[in-house]
Formats: structure tokens, sequence, C-alpha cells
């Protein structure tokens, strides 16, 4: 009996279970059994892994084969096993030292010709390897760029089981066709083992520059609410009519954002990486991502879910970065109040009969939506022609529930022709976002010491009781609040928000007419001085 061992990782949602892959020969008529709860893909890598073994000039075991994956309970799926299987099968048939592989972490897809191919979740499977104590992982070489993200792993990128096969039994590494899309740290086979640097940021693609806030028109209140949003991660609602400028908005929110932390690009990279959504050459995902799905997306394809164990969907793809949603009110109701949950924890939690699957998703959410089916309902010189019930009717789709987390609400107008045609738009992005940063820094100072870094995440007993604002300066709120027009959640938000307008004006501690602003933007009545009063 010849026995061999390698290790592999299966992904539930983008977390990683470590999975070790054995291979078993018996005297016998030549077969070959995979073991361990493998999905169809899984299974299919039995002709896949066969091929590749024979293709690359590897005799293929004529005995009785048994592969098992280990845990056999945890549900594996997906063609990222196949490097592990193959290199175990050839060690059980010592054309390689079993003892060589014996503590290797192996990922990637065999093409029937022996070539390897990149597979998604390369990050977080070699994430949970580091964890896991691996010091050593094996990946095809486009990913070797993604791999070295992960700090203290020795990444080897290959071109095919060929070059493999040669590195694992200290031969002569032959040449590969180099593939189409190299990662920046792809290690060359032939000089073995090696630690590629792990701080690689990629930048901006080139010719490529954000959107500008200069280019938008007018919209002073618009603008206002766009910082406060980005300064403390306040969820915001965009009201309309079409070609307001709603969607212009929202498309420069993200370039009012602060670059990603360490810590937070390699979860939204995990994220990214799952999906199969990181752009070719940039293994690092370093600034917050910007995602719009269509109005008639699913329920899946928001929060996420699909066949077998689920994948992300938009909202986790957004992850600490801008879920931007156009035409809320045209996308399906049990959709958007699917998202309500996910708003207050951060992560979206979704269960099937494969398992439940944990999914980041602390987004900063922006809703964009018109005031009627036509549009131009409440317009000057607008000729709306729709029945009352029917905008009753348009605007109760955005569910009560929901929009009690929304914590910004702002009507866009039209612009006027002075506006469009002034010369000298207003303040730039990068302008704005100094402001914003600065809000930021105060507010990751002020709650150093119990682990937020923005308003919008602290729960509002904590500015209650510890975080309190001048004396006073809630009275009209909670005169909103006695009278029915805020909810308990309103109430935190409103002193969250309020927080947030003190942090960009330099002040301490709320004021009055902080607070007061923060009711205008939630509900669109002028309080005071209002927003233009209380902001720079």
């Amino acid at each position: 009996m010849a026995f061999a061992r390698t290790c592999a990782v299966a992904l539930v949602g983008v977390e990683g279970v470590v999975v070790e892959v054995q291979a078993d020969l018996e005297p016998g008529v030549a077969a070959f059994s995979l073991v361990g709860l493998a999905d169809k893909s899984l299974s299919e890598s039995r002709d896949r892994v066969r091929a590749a073994v024979i293709n690359s000039g590897a005799p293929w075991p004529q005995k009785k084969l048994t592969v098992g994956l280990s845990p056999a309970a945890v549900p594996k799926c997906g063609s990222g096993f196949d490097l592990a299987v193959a290199c175990s099968v050839l060690a059980a048939a010592e054309r390689i030292d079993p003892r060589v592989i014996a503590d290797v972490m192996m990922i990637g897809e065999l093409a029937l010709d022996g070539r390897v191919r990149p597979v998604r979740g390369v990050l977080p499977a070699v994430l949970t390897a580091a964890d896991a104590g691996y010091r050593q992982v094996v990946v095809p070489e486009q990913a070797a760029g993604e791999a070295a993200l992960v700090p203290d792993v020795a990444v080897l990128g290959v071109r095919s089981l060929r070059q493999l096969i040669a590195v694992l039994a200290d031969e002569p590494v032959p040449e590969e066709p180099a593939p189409e899309e190299l990662g920046p740290h792809a290690t060359a086979p032939g000089a073995g083992w090696g630690h590629p640097p792990s701080g690689h940021l990629s930048g901006p693609p080139a010719g490529e520059a954000p959107p500008d806030m200069a280019e938008v028109s007018g919209q002073r209140v618009a603008r206002r609410a766009l910082e406060v949003a980005a300064a403390g991660r306040h969820h915001l609602l965009l009201k309309g009519a079409p070609g307001a400028g709603k969607t212009m908005l929202a498309e420069r929110l993200p370039g009012l954002l602060p670059p990603l932390t360490r810590q937070e690009s390699l979860e939204v990279t995990a994220v990214h990486s799952v999906g199969g959504s990181l752009p070719p050459g940039r293994p690092l995902v370093d600034r917050p991502p910007y995602c719009a799905p269509h109005h008639s997306a699913s329920m899946a394809a928001l929060v996420g879910g699909g066949s077998g164990l689920p994948r992300p969907g938009a909202m986790s793809l957004a992850h600490h970065g801008v879920l931007f949603l156009d035409e809320a009110a045209e996308m399906s109701g049990q959709v958007l109040d699917a998202l309500r949950q996910p708003l207050e924890s951060g992560q979206v939690v979704v269960a099937r009969a494969a398992g439940t699957v944990r999914m980041p998703a602390r987004v900063l959410l922006v809703l964009a939506t018109n005031p009627c089916p036509c549009g131009r309902h409440g317009s000057p010189g607008g000729d709306c022609e729709c029945l009352p019930s029917v905008v009753r009717r348009y605007r109760a789709r955005l569910s009560g529930p929901l929009l009690d987390r929304v914590d910004l609400r702002v009507p866009v107008d039209p612009v006027s022709r002075a506006e469009l045609v002034a010369a000298g738009g207003g303040e730039s992005t990068a302008v704005v976002a100094e402001r914003v940063h600065a809000a930021r820094e105060r507010a990751r100072v002020r709650y150093a010491d119990a682990g937020w870094r923005t308003n919008g995440e602290v729960p509002g007993h904590e500015l209650r009781t510890r975080w309190v604002p001048q004396p006073g300066a809630l009275a009209r709120a909670e005169q909103d609040l006695d009278r029915g027009l805020l909810t308990a959640r309103g109430l935190d938000r409103v002193l969250r928000v309020a927080w947030t307008v003190a942090d960009l004006a330099g002040r301490g501690r709320p004021t009055a007419q902080d607070v007061d602003a923060a009711l205008e933007l939630r509900t669109g009545v002028r309080r005071g001085a209002g927003v233009a009063g209380s902001l720079p």
C-alpha cells in the first residue's frame, strides 16, 4: 500500500477551511474513487487530473486509487483542488517524495494538457493557510501576485504540472509558454520557493481619473449631504426628477472616501477574489469599491446566493465602499427589504440547504428615486399626469423600515439655467475630501479606545451616555420623537449625523445648530439655520 497527502482549501463564502487531500494506492482493479462530499465540478477532477498527469509525461498508476478529502463533512466545490489531487496521486505512486508535499498548500485547476489555470478565491484561501500555520503555497502563476499579499508565506507560481513536478523532484524545470495575464509578483518556478513582497498596492489604471465634484452644477444641499455621508458613513437617499443629477452625485461619492487601510484592503480583495471580479494586474483593491447593480437585480445578485453554496452579491462586493441603487423604487420590494438586516449588522447571512454563509457587507448605501413613475411630480412646470394613488403606491415601494435606516434624505431639484452656465463650478473632490478626512480623523481619535472609526458605526446608547452633545441640543429631536415623527432608531441616527456635522465644522460636541442640520438632512424640513448654516 502507498499513501501520500497534501493540503488544499475549501471556501465557504469568503471563509476557508483547510482540507487534507489524501491518496491511497492498493493492489486491485484500476479505478479512481474520489470521496469527501465533492460537488459536480470537483467530481469531474478525476478525468482532468488523469489527463493532466499523462500529458505531463508522468505514468498513471494502474492500481485501485482512492482520494479522500478530509474533513468529509465540509462541502467542497470548484476545480481548485485539482493540483492537490494530482500531486497526492503522484506522491503515492512515488513519482515525487511524499514528505515534500505533506506541509504544502496547493491551489489551482488543471487543464487536460497539464497547464495550471487560475481559480477564484486565492487570497482568502492563502489567508486560511497562513492562519493554519502553512508557510508554503503553490498557486497558478497568474495568481501569484494575489497570494503574495499574505505576509510570511512562500509563494510558488507555476504554469504547468510538469514544472511543479520538476520543482518538487529537484529536477531541471522545463520551459512553458507564458500565460496571457501574469501577476506582478509571479515567481519563476526555477527559482524555487520565495517570499514575494507583500506590500504591493495597485494604483489607478493609466489615464483614468475619478469623477470630480467640481463638475456638479448647483445642488448645494445635495453636495453637503454627500460630504456628511462620506465623513460619517451615513446612508443616503437622493430623490428628484430625472436629469437633476442624482447619479452624477452618487458616482462622485467614492472619491470623497479615504483610501482603504491595509486590513480593509485585504477584506475587500478577498471578497472580489471569491466573486471573480479582481481586475487583471491589480491583485490588491486599495480604493473604496463602487457597485451600482441594475434595478432589475435579483435577491441573489444583490445580497448573495445562487445554487449550491452562496456567492457574494453586490452588497458584499461593495464592502467598505459605496453601493448605489439607482431607480430604487423600480426594484422589487422584497429585494430592497433584504437589505435591512445587513445595514444594521454589517454582514450578510445566507442560509441554504448546503450550509450557512456569512459575508462582509459594511457599505455606504445610496438610494436614488424619482418622485413618481413619470418623474415630473412636484417639478416647476412639470406636467405630471400620475394619479395621486399611483404616486402614493410608487413612493410606498421604499418601505418604512428600510427608510428608517437611511440617515440622510435629500431632495435633488432640477438645476436652473443660471447654475448650469455659471462660470466656475463648486469645490473640487480634493478640497471636499480633505475636510472629510479631517472629520474622520477626529472621529477615529475620539473612538480609539472603543474600536469604532466612524460615527455611523457607534451605537446610539453610547452617544447618549459616553459622548453626549451640548445641554439642550437634542430638544427639537426629542420633540419630534414625542410627536411620533422620529423612531428611537431615527433619534439615534440624527445624533450620529449631528456628531458628523460637528466634526466637519471642527466642534468638540454637537450643538443645537448641528442637531437642527441633522434633522433637516433626515426630514427635508428646514430647522433654524439649517444645513447651510451648520457646515463650513
